[in-house]
């Protein structure tokens, strides 16, 4: 959900007094000590884009970029992480047939992003449902036309915010169908989870592919809530997961929430899963964030900013929360806004900060160019630029348990349980570490060309390390 207003203005009461009441009376849960990690066993702290909002649209299904574009983004923000989304219209063009060309040309855009050392999150992505909920397909995008069952309802083109087309009769009765709501098409599921299977087989030995996105922002037609999320969206995310493990072991899969409610602040439902790859389990938490003034057309400024820090807090706490039921570590999906709206830098670094003080990855919507991106039409760097590119430990050799960036001093402090899994890494910006950083204990090499200071700390115990200008 980008800009939900005139839905979010007919249910923010109930949104507000359910989310204070989540909150109130307990205390809040702390940081969670479980990470997303990489092959060695070392805890990333993900930083990065969604790419691209462009997919949707294009006739291939793949976003508008190109290496030069991802050379850029390094460059100018460090960014470790992408969200890469992909269309399952693309994928499986026709039931159980799966273009692998299409899947060979996301290769190529993966390995652009693999020669920097990027981790890549593949995301199915649906808003809608899919393009074919309209005549002229000028609504929707993700699933495909043989997929799409309107029964004949109708879907009212034009709607003020693209949101609304959700509550169209049409929209509903095709994700009723895909969810087995109706029981009229219990192979849909089954369908969606094999094209994950798919793309799993294709990318399970992929060095750059870190994971798998199962579905953006599930909406559940005519259930919704707790009934929606532990019922239809939990038989989904079984099923996939199984398909999944029966081609790659390795990878991680992430797992999202109802969108409608848990983006502002609500609890999620969502039960425990069971990963049953041998091993650790590898199953994550990717909520979304977009607080509720804002999505009611607030700016982060006055009296605004409080309303929007209480939600900031309310998602905080419920996000936790989630993610000790689900024992998983969290990755913030997606959140962003138009960049020239005031207060929108300060609400950027303030998730920055909020995701460094809970251990959450990140990934910004989106690389697109324009208000909401880090570029404009004409590729001029935003505001977003200078507040995204900031030091972050990208790889740390243990249990992070503090992070924290002080722009004044200029100053990274990461305090960490070291376990024996590797160095830690860490990207420093030019901007404030012109000639690298310099680390208070530890062996530390810094390479010019990455901007990475890795730091070789003892390999057990507790570490607190801080990072100056060289």
């Amino acid at each position: 959900m980008k800009r939900a207003r005139l839905i979010a203005a007919a249910t923010a009461l109930a949104v507000a007094a359910a989310g204070g009441a989540a909150a109130a009376g307990r205390a809040a849960p702390a940081p969670t000590a479980r990470y997303v990690t990489d092959d060695s066993g070392r805890a990333l702290v993900l930083h990065g884009f969604n790419t691209a909002s462009s997919a949707k649209s294009t006739p291939d299904g793949l976003p508008e970029l190109t290496e030069a574009d991802v050379e850029r983004e390094y460059r100018d923000m460090g960014t470790n992480f992408v969200r890469f989304l992909l269309q399952w219209r693309a994928v499986e063009p026709s039931p159980g047939t799966y273009d692998t060309k299409y899947l060979d040309k996301v290769a190529e855009r993966v390995a652009w992003y693999g020669k920097r050392g990027y981790h890549v999150m593949l995301d199915m992505h649906q808003d809608l449902w899919g393009d074919g909920i309209t005549p002229d397909r000028s609504a929707g995008n993700g699933a495909p036309a043989w997929a799409t069952h309107l029964d004949g309802l109708p879907v009212a083109t034009g709607q003020p915010t693209w949101e609304l087309y959700y509550l169209q009769p049409g929209v509903i009765r095709a994700f009723d169908h895909f969810w087995n709501t109706t029981g009229e098409h219990p192979e849909l599921m089954d369908r969606y989870a094999k094209a994950w299977r798919a793309v799993a087989a294709r990318f399970r030995d992929d060095p750059a592919v870190l994971g798998y996105d199962l579905m953006n922002e599930p909406w559940g037609g005519s259930v919704q809530g707790a009934a929606f999320e532990t019922g239809p969206l939990a038989d989904l995310y079984r099923t996939a997961i199984a398909e999944i493990r029966a081609v790659d072991a390795d990878n991680w899969i992430f797992l999202e929430p109802q969108a409608v409610g848990v983006n502002w602040g609500l609890p999620s439902a969502l039960p425990h899963f069971a990963d049953p790859r041998g091993g650790p389990p590898r199953i994550a938490f990717a909520p979304h964030l977009y607080p509720l003034p804002l999505d009611l057309g607030e700016d982060y400024t006055a009296g605004s900013k409080e309303w929007t820090d209480r939600t900031l807090g309310w998602w905080r706490d419920n996000v936790l929360r989630t993610a000790e039921r689900m024992r998983a570590p969290v990755l913030l999906g997606e959140f962003g806004l138009d960049m020239t709206r005031p207060g929108a830098s300060d609400l950027v670094g303030r998730v920055l900060d909020l995701t460094d003080e809970t251990g959450m990855g990140r990934a910004y919507w989106s690389r697109d160019p324009g208000a909401w991106g880090p570029y404009d039409e004409k590729g001029k760097a935003g505001p977003l630029v200078g507040v995204y590119d900031r030091p972050y430990p990208r790889a740390v050799g243990g249990v992070p348990l503090r992070v924290s960036h002080d722009a004044a001093s200029r100053t990274l402090r990461v305090v960490f349980d070291a376990n024996e899994t590797g160095p830690t890494e860490i990207y420093l910006p030019r901007s404030g570490f012109p000639r690298g950083g310099r680390a208070s204990l530890g062996e530390a090499h810094w390479d010019e060309r990455r901007r990475v200071l890795t730091v070789r700390t003892p390999p057990s115990g507790r570490v607190d390390l801080l990072v100056t200008p060289a």
